[in-house]
């Protein structure tokens, strides 16, 4: 375990899915496959306020809120308009904890990755790199 991890410090994973159903399978496929993942704060924020399909900017920023403890928090998309709205969230500057970060990584597998990585104790940096690494897991 790293010092920063000894210290709080680790790094928050949200998971942002036009799906509540969809983002908090993944979280916990997610956990459940890092073994050592409850370590790591993990937030699915899927779907609208009202339960439908979409996204919402005020479901993305509580769970990045809920997840920050000071390393940064790493977020990854299902797809379309869950990039622009973080997109536009990181844009605005003040609705995301410092050192945010949208993640270009596969969702399911690059949930794993960067919630292993995280209990490692790595940073934000290597999180996004195992994240995006994930786009190279071959499957046959």
């Amino acid at each position: 375990m790293s010092d920063g991890q000894e210290r709080g410090r680790v790094v928050g994973i949200v998971l942002v899915s036009h799906s509540a159903q969809v983002a908090a399978s993944v979280a916990e496929l997610a956990q459940g496959l890092a073994g050592d993942g409850t370590a790591v704060p993990v937030a699915p924020a899927g779907g609208t306020a009202g339960g439908e399909l979409g996204t919402s900017a005020e479901l993305i920023a509580a769970a990045a809120a809920s997840v920050d403890r000071g390393a940064g928090v790493a977020v990854l998309t299902d797809l379309g308009s869950a990039v622009l709205t973080v997109k536009a969230l990181i844009a605005e500057g003040d609705e995301l904890p410092d050192n945010t970060r949208l993640v270009d990584a596969p969702f399911v597998e690059g949930a794993v990755a960067a919630v292993v990585t995280a209990a490692t104790g790595a940073d934000v940096a290597a999180v996004e790199a195992a994240a995006t690494e994930a786009y190279a897991y071959r499957k046959v």
